[in-house]
């Protein structure tokens, strides 16, 4: 009973991307850690203003696509998503948010974000990849 309660306080949600089962004739849902991840990467992947029913909802990470990772550019990737955790995902808290700089020459970013379940008290973690250059079929320099 106990893991009922905390599951519905976590929350079930439609799976992302959306998917449907056919022998079920429903959608698939996604519930506990799971959904935190998936409404996690719907956050940071929705630019501020693109939902028209709710502005506010997202992160800017999009505005950061182009820039050189200098110290000053990780503060504000690191900002905008304690930032959106903050305003838009109330049922963990932020432990930490590391940023690392995986494939320089592809401006690969993994951004890794370890946080707390407030219902349950559990750990997890999440690593987000964040792309610096624009999505292209163009291999990159040599």
């Amino acid at each position: 009973m106990a893991d009922d309660l905390a599951s519905h306080f976590l929350g079930t949600g439609w799976t992302f991307p959306p998917t449907f089962s056919r022998m079920r004739d429903a959608v698939e849902m996604s519930s506990d850690d799971a959904n935190i991840k998936q409404c996690l990467r719907v956050l940071f992947g929705t630019a501020i203003g693109e939902r028209l029913m709710l502005a506010s909802y997202g992160s800017n990470l999009r505005l950061r696509v182009f820039d050189a990772l200098t110290a000053a550019v990780e503060n504000e990737i690191r900002t905008a998503v304690q930032k959106a955790i903050l305003n838009w995902e109330p049922r963990i808290d932020v432990i930490s948010i590391d940023i690392v700089e995986q494939a320089p020459l592809a401006g690969r970013l993994s951004i890794s974000i370890d946080y707390l379940v407030r219902k349950t008290n559990s750990r997890s973690n999440l690593v987000y990849p964040f792309y610096l250059t624009e999505a292209t079929t163009a291999l990159p320099p040599t």
